[in-house]
Formats: C-alpha cells, structure tokens, sequence
C-alpha cells in the first residue's frame, strides 16, 4: 500500500467532508453547483446581476440567497463567526479575506486598510483564525499599480498618492509583524502584478527576517512563476525568508482576451497541463527548502494535495508544521479539507466577506472557474450527490 492511500481513500469519504452540513445545506450547495453547469445561465445571470444593482432592483436577496450565500462567509467579521466556528469543530481553520478590491478613493482606501487590520486583530484573539489576507488594489489604486508596473514616470500628484499607499501597505504589515500574525498579498492580474511583487518583496526585506510574516501569491497558470519563484529565492541568497503562496489562479479568460485585444503573447499556460506541473514544481521547490521558506498550498487538485503529503511523510515533516499550511476556498473542495484535518495537517478555508455588492468580482471568478460540469463543479456534484445518498439510506 502506497504511504497516501488512507488519505486516498479519505478523499472519498463524504461523510467527514459534510459532517457539518445539514441535509438541506448539501441540497442548496447541489442546486449552487448544478447551476454552474449551464454556462448561458452563468453568462446571462453576471449580467442580469450587474444591471440589476447599477439600477437598484431588488436583486441583492438573490445574489445573498444562492452564490454569496455558498462561496462568502458574510457581510462582515461578526457575520463569519458561525461559518468561522463550525468549521474549527472538525480543525479546519480559516482565513478572514475582505474581499474589496480596485478601489478609487483615498478615503475607501483607507478603509480597507483599517478592515485589514481588524482581521489581524480577530486572528490575535481567534484560534480558528489562521492568518490574514488582503488584496494591494483594495489600498492602492489600481490605475497606480499599472502606472509603477509600467515604469511609468509619475507626476507629482502620483507620487504623493503612491506614497500614501506605501504608507498603508506598512502600516498593515508593521500591524501584522507586532502581533506575530502571518499576511498573505493575494495575486491580481499580470499587468499591475510587477508592482505588487516589488511591494511585497519590499515588506519580507522589512519584516521576514526572523519567522514568515508577509507572504507573495504566484499564480501558477502564468507560465513565467516557476523561473519568478527560483530566481526569486536566488536573489533573496538567505536574506530574509520567503513566504510563498501557490495558487492556480483566478484571472484566465480576462488575461487572454486582453493579450489578444492589445496584441502581446498571452502570459497563460498554453494548457492545464503545464499549469499542474509548474504549480507541483512550485510546491515542490518550497517544500524543499522550508529552513527558508513557508508555502501556503493553495489547491483544489487532489493528486497536487498528496504529492505534498508524500513528501512531508518521506522526510519526516510533521503534519502540523507550521510552515506548511494547506487551503481550498470556502465552499468548495470540503472532502479535501476536512479530510486532511482529519489527518492533524494544517488547513484553512479562505473565507471572503463583505458588502455583497463589493464582492461580486470574487463571485463572478467563482462562477466562472465553475462553469463547466467537466471541471471542478462536476466532482462537487458527485460528492454531494453521494452524501445526500448515503444519508437517505440511513433513513
């Protein structure tokens, strides 16, 4: 027997993934992910939606009611507390993500700034809380970070304007670092992402010279984040150490439609295929040098998932080795998170709240990575279908 297969086995165990999911519940996920499969549905539905709340129709209930209902925690830290807690019943933890982002004025930006701090501050007094995260264009204007990644010379007016966003970015950070409480930079799209990395790799100069504080996101469908990550740590020479976050990442249509718009070579994988192997290569590179590294494991992929439980087996890294922390997205992929937990590894659920009307981007990427029955949202319908199965024949 391979050294995975009880794992293996675990990822089929519907039981312990919706231990704590009511009949009903599972119902309403089935219906959630069963919807997704129609693609004119999910194409119509955004744009029904957007429309509906730029002329204040009462559509919020519904947006409440189905998707934000099943992917976010609520509209605010108290409004997670239930979601956040029944979860840490079975030792999965979360990861509170206010999730704004591409805000213009300076006074939303500095209320994002103060939210963030607020979630640091919840995981300081929370167990189940694991760490914070944030997303740069919630405090710096997106126009800004495009402008810096382009090497655009910056008039004066910008200048101050960076400034106070660097400003923040710091406060945020040295907020973080007192309190001992790790910060993820979530990844954004590849053409203010230069900006984001520099900024980053600023505040681990700063504040990740003894243990991880300040994490960078490479999103591995980019088929330049492999050579990033290594020539990353090449210069780093032991430094200062790195926090890595690994996901697939969220902005594929979005990055070919405008490389084909504007004419440059698409920075996606040519195929899903070379995005798996660069994001377990990725893994891999961490996993192996973890006296420098802390990799956060951002996957859904199962065979991803127990390629790093393999590895820390065979060289004895425990499961609950701090600088290995495994996470999959509220909502989704529960018979790999509570299955793991079940295992002593450490997982947390990334748990967006929020205005409902601000986290729409997050649900719109939702939809849209599980708009085809032959991806992810097929294997969630056939683990609830399953579940809902096995409870009836306990009846």
């Amino acid at each position: 027997m391979n050294q995975h297969d009880n794992v293996l086995a675990d990822f089929e165990d519907t039981e312990t993934a919706f231990a704590g999911k009511s009949t009903w519940q599972l119902r309403e996920s089935f219906a959630v992910f069963k919807l997704f499969g129609i693609q004119s549905i999910i194409y119509i539905g955004t744009k029904i939606i957007v429309l509906g709340l730029k002329f204040k129709l009462p559509i919020t209930w519904l947006v409440k009611y189905t998707i934000f209902k099943q992917f976010c925690g609520g509209t605010s830290i108290d409004d997670c507390e239930a979601a956040v807690d029944q979860m840490y019943k079975y030792k999965v933890g979360s990861i509170l993500d206010y999730s704004v982002e591409a805000c213009e004025r300076e006074e939303d930006l500095d209320q994002v700034a103060d939210e963030i701090c607020r979630t640091i501050a919840k995981v300081v007094e929370s167990e189940a809380l694991k760490c914070s995260v944030f997303k740069m264009s919630g405090i710096i204007t997106f126009d800004l970070l495009q402008r810096v990644s382009s090497q655009e010379q910056l008039t004066k007016k910008h200048q101050e304007l960076w400034d106070r966003g660097v400003q923040r970015l710091d406060l945020i950070c040295k907020y973080a670092a007192d309190r001992k409480v790790p910060l993820q930079i979530d990844a954004e799209e590849t053409w203010i992402q230069p900006a984001i990395d520099n900024l980053a790799e600023d505040m681990m100069v700063k504040y990740n010279t003894e243990k991880v504080i300040v994490y960078n996101t490479l999103q591995m469908y980019r088929h330049d984040r492999l050579a990033y990550l290594k020539d990353w740590y090449a210069k780093v020479n032991g430094s200062y150490k790195l926090g890595v976050k690994l996901v697939r990442g969220a902005y594929m249509e979005k990055e070919r439609l405008r490389a084909e718009q504007l004419g440059y070579p698409s920075p996606i994988q040519s195929d899903k295929e070379s995005t798996d192997q660069d994001f377990d290569a990725a893994m891999m590179f961490c996993l192996e040098r973890l006296h420098q590294v802390a990799v956060f494991i951002g996957t859904h992929n199962e065979q991803s998932t127990l390629k790093a439980v393999d590895y820390m087996r065979a060289n004895d890294i425990g499961a609950s080795d701090p600088r290995v922390l495994f996470s999959q997205l509220y909502g989704m992929s529960e018979h790999i998170s509570f299955n793991l937990a079940k295992h002593g590894y450490q997982v947390a659920k990334y748990v967006p709240y929020g205005p409902i009307k601000s986290v729409l981007p997050y649900l719109f990427r939702r939809a849209e990575e599980n708009s085809s029955i032959k991806g992810h949202a097929g294997r969630e319908l056939e683990l609830l279908s399953r579940e809902i199965v096995r409870r009836k024949r306990l009846v």
